[in-house]
């Protein structure tokens, strides 16, 4: 009878690290945790130490460089090879309305979770600056967006713009109200062909960076079938069409605008 296949608790801390402890998966030699970047080449180790009977232990930094993406979770030992960790118990109570505190604004996120084949994974961000979504207000003329930003200011000339994911260029643009770092606006729908409008904020107009709106700071690995809004009708040149915002696969804000049926 094979052994059972070796398990991962994960704790979260609000800079972005994560401490793993791991059952022993046995055999000689030393063990690490090894964190390999899906769909590329790069990989991460991490050398486990005892921790009690039966349970090795590591931590990842928050400053660790971990670049965006999915990491599927490894432990091996010595010369053997790699075997999937399955996911423990994950501690997440400090990610809930954490407030980033990184050196030079940039704001490190790492939430681990179970990938629909049951096996333990962790997704990444590493945002610089960053604009955090907080409520949304979907109305008939417009979505309504709060909000705030990291790693840079908002300046008198600060704006929102919904961007055509195809085409990328701007189809609607808003003003917003700002107080210190917060920001709301309403970006008007308009008339907008099928597809995706992925929203962007401007924080010094036009001539400075292009800051990717998403909603990172939770515990909420993917958004996109958790945080769901109603759709808005919309009559336009292209015919009726239904404009929804959602959360895309990488937690970013987006409306999708589709034929009305």
């Amino acid at each position: 009878m094979s052994a059972p296949a070796p398990r991962a608790d994960c704790v979260a801390d609000p800079e972005g690290g994560l401490t793993f402890a791991v059952t022993a998966p046995g055999g000689p030699g030393p063990a690490h945790l090894v964190l390999r970047l899906r769909g590329g080449e790069q990989e991460t180790r991490l050398p486990l130490t005892p921790a009690g009977t039966g349970r090795l232990r590591c931590a990842l930094p928050g400053d660790a460089e971990l670049p965006e993406g999915r990491w599927d979770v490894y432990v091996q030992t010595a010369d053997g090879a790699p075997r999937r960790l399955l996911p423990g118990l994950n501690d997440l109570r400090r990610l809930v309305d954490r407030v980033p505190g990184g050196a030079g604004g940039r704001v490190a996120v790492r939430i681990p979770y179970a990938t629909k084949y049951g096996n333990l994974s962790v997704r990444s961000w590493l945002r610089a600056p960053h604009a955090e979504a907080g409520d949304l207000h979907v109305g008939g003329d417009g979505l309504g967006v709060s909000g705030r930003v990291y790693g840079t200011s908002l300046t008198e000339d600060a704006y929102v713009e919904a961007v055509d994911r195809e085409g990328a260029a701007s189809v609607a643009r808003a003003g917003l109200s700002a107080d210190g770092d917060a920001f709301h606006c309403t970006v008007a729908y308009g008339a907008p062909a099928p597809g995706v409008l992925d929203l962007w904020l401007r924080p010094v107009g036009e001539a400075g960076p292009r800051v990717r709106i998403a909603r990172l700071l939770d515990d909420v690995a993917d958004k996109k079938l958790v945080f769901v809004y109603p759709g808005v009708a919309l009559k336009t040149d292209h015919g009726p069409v239904v404009a929804v915002p959602y959360y895309t696969t990488d937690n970013d804000l987006s409306v999708a605008v589709t034929k009305a049926d």
